[in-house]
C-alpha cells in the first residue's frame, strides 16, 4: 500500500520554488537547512520524480517541479487563508494596506482617532503600491487607488479624485504664475499616480503639443516626493486634494489655477467580495468611510 502523500513536505517544496534555494526556504521556515533537505528528498521518493537538479551553488526546478507547483500552489493558498480566517476569526486586530503617500499625508495624521474609537484594537499597517492579492496576502482591507471596478472586491468610494496642480506660493509668485500658459516657463514634476501633464495642459492652456513637450520636467515614483520637491519651489505637481490638505492648510502650497481635471479614478475602501470581515476590520472599514464624510461635511 502506497504512503500516505507527506503533507509537510509540501509546505518545504512551496518555501524553495519560492526562494530558489534551500538556505532562503530554511531562513523562512525557521529551520536547518538540513531539514530542508531532508523533506525534499522524502517528496520526491513519494512523487518518484526528481524536483531539483543540485549544482554548485545553484538549484534549478525540473519541468515537473514547476508544472507541480503551479497545480498545488492554489490549493496550498486557499489552506493558508482559511486556516489564517479560522485562527484569526476573533483577534482584536486588523491588517490594512494603503499607497504610501495616502497613509503618510492623509491616515497617519488620523490613526490615533481609530485607535481612541476602538482600543485595545491591534492595527497592522502596510503602506505598500503593489496590488493586494486577499486570497495570498494577510490582510482585512485595502484602500486602493483605481476606477472602482473590480468584480472580485467589495468596493466603496473613499475620495473620488481629480488632478489638481500645486505649488509653492513663492514659486508662483517668481515665475508670475497668472494662467496656464505661463507654465512654459515653469518645470513640471511628473509622478506615475498623477501622469496626466499632457491632458490637464491640452484642456486648461493654449499651448500646442510642440510647446508642451519642451517644458522641462523631474520623475518621481513615489507622489510624497514630487509634493515635498514643490513645497520647496522647484516647480509644479499634479496630486490630489486629500494629499495635499496639510501643505495647503499650513500655507506651503497653493492652487495657482481653480482647475481640476476628472482622472476617472479614486480613492475606494475594497476586501474581498462576499467575505465576512472581522469584527474589528468592519469597524475599521466604518470608521474609514465615517471620517471622510466628517471631512466633507461644512465646518461651523
Amino acid at each position: 500500500m502506497q504512503s500516505s502523500l507527506p503533507i509537510k513536505s509540501l509546505l518545504f517544496f512551496d518555501a524553495v520554488m519560492k526562494h530558489h534555494s534551500f538556505t532562503q526556504a530554511a531562513q523562512e521556515l525557521h529551520v536547518t537547512q538540513g531539514a530542508v533537505g531532508q523533506q525534499i528528498r522524502k517528496l520526491e521518493q513519494w512523487l518518484g520524480v526528481p524536483l531539483f537538479i543540485r549544482g554548485v551553488r545553484q538549484l534549478h526546478p525540473t519541468a515537473e517541479a514547476s508544472a507541480y507547483w503551479a497545480g498545488i500552489k492554489p490549493a496550498l493558498a486557499r489552506i493558508q487563508q482559511a486556516s489564517d480566517q479560522l485562527r484569526l476569526s476573533h483577534a482584536n486586530e486588523v491588517w490594512l494596506s494603503m499607497p504610501p503617500t495616502l497613509a503618510a499625508k492623509w491616515f497617519a495624521p488620523r490613526m490615533e482617532g481609530f485607535l481612541a474609537k476602538c482600543p485595545g484594537t491591534s492595527l497592522h499597517l502596510s503602506a505598500d503600491t503593489a496590488l493586494i492579492d486577499f486570497e495570498r496576502d494577510r490582510v482585512d482591507l485595502a484602500i486602493r487607488y483605481f476606477d472602482g471596478q473590480d468584480p472580485s472586491l467589495d468596493v466603496a468610494l473613499l475620495s473620488s479624485d481629480e488632478a489638481r496642480l500645486y505649488c509653492s506660493p513663492e514659486y508662483a509668485r517668481k515665475l508670475h504664475l497668472k494662467t496656464p500658459d505661463d507654465l512654459r516657463r515653469a518645470t513640471l514634476l511628473h509622478t506615475t499616480l498623477q501622469p496626466h501633464w499632457v491632458s490637464w495642459l491640452r484642456q486648461f492652456s493654449t499651448l500646442s503639443d510642440t510647446q508642451i513637450a519642451a517644458i522641462p520636467g523631474q520623475h518621481f515614483d513615489q507622489s510624497i516626493l514630487a509634493i515635498e520637491t514643490a513645497q520647496h519651489g522647484q516647480g509644479v505637481v499634479l496630486s490630489s486634494a486629500i494629499l495635499t490638505e496639510a501643505e495647503v492648510r499650513e500655507g506651503t502650497l497653493c492652487e495657482p489655477f481653480d482647475a481640476h481635471l476628472d482622472v476617472g479614478k479614486g480613492y475606494y475602501v475594497v476586501n474581498a467580495k462576499g467575505a465576512d470581515l472581522r469584527p474589528s476590520a468592519a469597524m475599521l472599514k466604518q470608521w474609514l468611510l465615517s471620517i471622510v464624510s466628517a471631512d466633507r461635511s461644512p465646518k461651523d
